[in-house]
């Protein structure tokens, strides 16, 4: 079509389109859901099996496997930003949304250490669930991707039933939270990031 027949009102629509495909060109690939999904997911199984099966008493000392993961982030994203061209208001918007999640979840685990003893194990599973659900439902809104807001919703949920069930079995629902908060979107994401960008 000739630029002069361009209506005012056709030309608001092309710009409106540009902005929309813009806005949802997906550059979440779902790695690095899937990675913390998986990893959380088989640490807080084998602390099971370690506390309730092994009777092992350093059954926490798993999670120290999570700090492999944050060294190997760290190299992942800085390779992904030198490779990503334009950052989107979306990408910054995220990027701020899981660092105020690391820093929640640092102060968070200090401030419960502090109280020790039995209260600890009683508050800590019920604490992080519903720390885990506040980036992954923002991030939903932010993308949105109805699987992550669900799965925001869903960490919220297994937080309220996890007052009411013994630590050990805190860490099944943990698990279950890693399913439908990341291990789940994750794959979708996965999927639609190919199906995009093929």
């Amino acid at each position: 079509m000739n630029q002069e027949n361009f209506s005012a009102e056709q030309s608001l629509q092309v710009i409106h389109n540009m902005i929309e495909r813009a806005k949802n060109q997906f550059s979440e690939n779902g790695h690095l859901y899937l990675l913390w999904g998986w990893v959380v997911f088989f640490c807080s199984v084998a602390q099971f099996v370690l506390l309730k099966f092994v009777h092992y008493e350093k059954h926490s000392y798993v999670w120290m496997a999570t700090w492999l993961v944050v060294i190997y982030q760290v190299f992942y994203l800085r390779r992904q930003s030198k490779k990503q061209r334009l950052q989107t208001y979306t990408d910054k918007m995220m990027g701020y949304i899981w660092i105020s999640f690391f820093i929640l979840m640092l102060l968070a685990g200090i401030s419960i250490g502090r109280i020790g003893g039995e209260e600890y194990y009683k508050l800590i599973g019920p604490i992080f669930l519903a720390i885990y659900g506040v980036p992954t439902f923002l991030c939903g809104i932010f993308l949105r991707f109805k699987p992550l807001v669900i799965g925001g919703i869903g960490c919220w949920v297994l937080s309220v039933i996890s007052h009411f069930v013994p630590y050990d079995y805190q860490l099944l629902l943990l698990s279950a939270a890693m399913i439908i908060a990341w291990i789940i979107p994750g794959y979708s994401l996965q999927k639609r990031y190919k199906t995009q960008n093929s």
